[in-house]
């Protein structure tokens, strides 16, 4: 390698440098050719500082120089293209010399940006004809771009325009090139085909040289021919290439490829990211390299597979498909390779030792030792169906450990298909179901051979059903297909008759024998024998939403739980365990759409996999785990005192959901749930559903009467919020009713100065404020005010609801005139909030405006005209700690 360096006198001179000797350090130009470029043969001449060329020759070396570099390489004149032995062994050397540069100038003569007199001076002009700089478009620039780690470019004045990373996104969109190859991935990481296209659209001046100047990008060294023409040198790169990607004495090792023992995967729909991953973990120089697809039974690991060994079937010598789902299938699969083996290399394998064998250990032995042979290092082994793996622990008989049917020898590429993500082998990749909808319709068009999905909206609501899982697109697209049926019956029979529905669906090639009503059961039965408490927290879940199931909502301590459930919620590491074995096999996830809380994170299940457990894990309808589901999430709804209680109501509602479907349709026995009716009643009207708020409610009336009876302060309870409900909904005779039927029954249990009696007459109050019966309003605030004075000293919980009346009392006078008495009222209200609650809060800052407002109006004498109504005062201001009006005052029952 030649490399030049400037000389005392400020000319150039060139030194040879041999292997192990050329310097650390050297800059390196990137440039496009001109007419009247300084050869190596003018620079020995001394004939060089009259070409056009020259001014590049010296930019680079001053650039270098001011980079603190000595030497630097220029190919127009560092190379003796005359000497073709040299010019062949440079071409096959430069991407590795661009590689090794310090640095590298891209000089670009048809980019302008002149030198401005602000060292700030923005100059964006130039980017435009950056962007179409004939450099990029030129094929030898291609490595020059790619090789080095810094490359600087510059205009046609010599002005730096930026850097291969500041330029990054220009120059990403302008090549196609991705921004991890610019920042240095390794090029095996990028298909052939990838890297092919990187150079499609760029010409070179020689026509063999669109060949030659991607030896580089694919590691390759082969003779240059130049009288031979582009295509036979492009055939030749393309050989090369091969060899290099199926290993040296590729023929001694080819097998043809066959799937034909494998699944039918006509209805695969791409999934280009998992391709892309599994293709960049397999790619390599021949090592071992291993990908283990982990996931949900029915989610498509097999149909990955080998999609993606027709796709990459050139890439390998040899492709063998092995199923792993108990020893003795697997053993049979290594007898037909040896027999594959054996037609096409009878001196490796004679068939007489394949077909006399009678030990199948001999003939795993045998295949094992010719995949272990050198230079067979290109072939891919997929061993599918690996769903009872031999792990730590594992006590199962019929379990399998793979390594003992892997070859000893470190190279090879492999593939395994696993319900467990416990088997860590190599690179990891979970599948998860299909995230655009547009390829479940896909699926659901092609096997239905139906088409205009996209438009259909039932086709549309049953993929959306389905979410994404490919086993279920496809059982509905073969029963669709072999009836009569619309998209919308269809889905109505999976809700309705979901067991039937699955037994009789036709059979599917591409998952042999399997369906949905089967499909998981392999799984079941593994969990049961792990950890019988995953087993009945997975029927149990069939009774709430299949979303967001997390520990505290399980743990409630009722001492009439099931001894099971105390079991699985004694602690965090019970539970953990239990829920890590349903994970393991692939059948929860830790739920993606878990809210914002205080409480741990929860887990989900597919929809699928929830309807699974609903129709064949829960065959007859459970009344008893019915009722539990209730009853547990009846007793999370947070309490008045709780932290931050909206953020466990937003969580609870999907699975309130799934309480209210069952108990409407009658799936629920009612005796003893009363209380967690009444809890959510709460829940559903903080969050201002009010309708099935009412039914709630109703419905722990009916309980409590019935265990209680009329007056007990439970009943009454429910009483007082159904007022509140019927208050909110406009229903002001149902709420009248209901207030006046909780006060009567609060005086006569607790007395009439008791704080629950006086939240009644409170709610009273406003309930005749809203109707226009200020003196009846009057009444009632100046009663409930009274009675809570009175027990502010023995209890401080009386305060802020002393302080919300006084409140309401105040804007009462307020709207009869009586300005000297409201503004007395609000003025002690305020005082009272500014010490209980602080004077940022938005009632304290309520009240102050609405002293001002008072203020300014009397001394204006405009106290006339509409005032702002009271009960939007009260609703928009007066509201507790939990953000609900101060007349809903409600209580969790515990």
């Amino acid at each position: 390698m030649r490399l030049l360096q400037y000389n005392n006198d400020g000319d150039f001179s060139l030194t040879e440098f041999f292997e192990g000797d050329i310097p650390k350090k050297y800059a390196i130009l990137s440039h496009r050719w001109g007419e009247e470029e300084v050869t190596f043969k003018d620079l020995t001449d001394g004939k060089s500082k009259g070409k056009a060329g020259y001014s590049k020759i010296q930019f680079c070396g001053e650039q270098a120089r001011r980079d603190g570099l000595q030497y630097f390489w220029v190919d127009t004149c560092c190379i003796d293209k005359s000497n073709a032995v040299e010019l062949q062994e440079a071409i096959n050397s430069m991407f590795r010399w661009y590689r090794d540069a310090t640095k590298c100038y891209v000089y670009l003569l048809d980019v302008s940006r002149p030198r401005t007199d602000s060292a700030d001076g923005p100059n964006e002009d130039w980017v435009s004809t950056f962007r179409k700089s004939a450099w990029f478009r030129r094929g030898w620039t291609l490595q020059e771009l790619i090789a080095p780690a810094s490359v600087d470019f510059f205009s046609e004045e010599g002005e730096l325009l930026g850097t291969k990373a500041s330029l990054e996104q220009d120059i990403c969109e302008i090549t196609g090139i991705p921004a991890r190859a610019l920042r240095g991935s390794p090029l095996s990481d990028f298909s052939v085909a990838e890297r092919m296209s990187w150079a499609a659209s760029r010409e070179t001046f020689r026509q063999e040289d669109k060949a030659y100047s991607l030896l580089g990008i694919f590691d390759i060294n082969m003779p240059l021919i130049y009288s031979e023409g582009k295509d036979k040198a492009t055939k030749r790169l393309q050989e090369e290439i091969d060899k290099a990607s199926r290993g040296f004495k590729r023929e001694d090792f080819s097998i043809p490829f066959s799937l034909y023992d494998v699944s039918d995967v006509e209805h695969f729909v791409a999934r280009t990211t998992e391709l892309t991953e599994i293709n960049k973990a397999l790619s390599g120089d021949g090592s071992r390299r291993t990908v283990v697809l982990h996931g949900l039974g029915g989610i498509g690991k097999t149909q990955l597979a080998a999609a993606y060994a027709k796709r990459h079937k050139d890439s390998y010598s040899a492709i063998f498909w092995l199923n792993i789902k108990d020893e003795d299938s697997l053993k049979q699969c290594f007898v037909k390779v040896a027999k594959h083996i054996s037609r096409q290399h009878p001196s490796a394998l004679p068939p007489g030792n394949v077909d006399t064998s009678e030990n199948l250990d001999e003939i795993v032995d045998m295949v094992k030792a010719w995949l272990s042979l050198p230079h067979n290092i290109r072939w891919l082994l997929i061993y599918d169906n690996y769903d009872n793996p031999k792990l730590p622990g594992t006590t199962d008989p019929m379990s399998i450990d793979v390594r003992k049917f892997l070859p000893e020898s470190y190279q090879g590429s492999i593939i395994i298909t696993t319900r467990s993500s416990e088997v860590r082998i190599g690179h990891s990749i979970q599948i998860r179901k299909l995230d655009d909808l547009r390829d479940s319709l896909e699926i659901l068009s092609t096997v239905s051979r139906r088409e205009g999905l996209v438009t259909d909206p039932d086709a549309v609501t049953l993929a959306k059903e389905l979410d994404g899982l490919p086993l279920a697109l496809t059982t509905a697209g073969a029963y669709l297909d072999q009836t009569a049926r619309s998209f919308s019956d269809y889905l109505r029979l999976y809700k309705e008759s979901w067991a039937r529905l699955m037994e009789t669906s036709p059979g599917l090639s591409s998952y042999e024998d399997r369906t949905l009503y089967s499909t998981w059961q392999i799984s079941f039965d593994s969990i049961k024998q792990r950890n019988p408490l995953s087993a009945d927290l997975l029927r149990l879940w069939a009774y709430f939403d299949n979303q967001d199931l997390w520990f505290e909502l399980l743990r409630h301590g009722d001492f009439e739980d099931p001894e099971w459930l105390r079991e699985l919620t004694k602690d965090e590491l019970s539970f953990d365990s239990a829920v890590r074995v349903l994970s393991n096999h692939g059948l929860v996830e830790v739920a993606t759409s878990s809210q914002e809380s205080l409480e741990s994170k929860g887990y989900s299940i597919h929809g699928c996999v929830h309807s699974w457990t609903i129709h064949a894990l829960n065959q007859a309808w459970d009344y008893d785990l019915a009722r539990l589901a209730v009853k547990v999430i009846g007793a999370h709804v947070p309490g008045k005192n709780d932290i931050q209680p909206w953020l466990i109501q937003r969580r609870l509602l999907q699975h309130a959901a799934r309480c209210s479907h069952m108990v409407a349709n009658s799936l629920v026995v009612d005796d003893g749930l009363a209380g967690e009716y009444h809890n959510l009643g709460n829940l559903y009207a903080d969050q201002g559903k009010l309708d099935l708020a009412e039914q709630m409610y109703q419905r722990a009336l009916l309980g409590y009467k019935k265990a209680w009876g009329p007056d007990h302060t439970s009943t009454l309870d429910t009483v007082n919020n159904l007022g509140n409900l019927y208050s909110d909904q406009g229903k002001l005779d149902l709420a009248e009713q209901m207030y006046r039927r909780a006060l009567l029954g609060r005086e006569k249990a607790w007395g009439p100065d008791h704080a629950s009696t006086l939240d009644t007459v409170n709610n009273l109050g406003n309930l005749y404020a809203d109707r226009g019966k200020l003196d009846l309003a009057k009444q009632m605030y100046q009663r409930a005010l009274l009675g809570r004075e009175k027990a502010l000293d023995a209890n401080s919980e009386i305060y802020l609801p002393a302080l919300n009346t006084m409140s309401g009392l105040a804007s009462l006078y307020e709207s009869q005139a009586d300005l000297p008495q409201a503004k007395l009222m609000y003025t002690e209200a305020l005082n009272g909030y500014t010490k209980a609650i602080g004077p940022e809060d938005s009632r304290s800052k309520r009240l102050r405006e609405r002293l001002l407002a008072l203020d300014s109006a009397t001394e204006n004498n405009t106290l006339g005209g509409e005032q702002e109504p009271l009960v939007k005062l009260l609703e928009g201001s007066l509201s507790d700690e939990r953000g609900r009006p101060a007349k809903s005052k409600r209580h969790k029952l515990l």
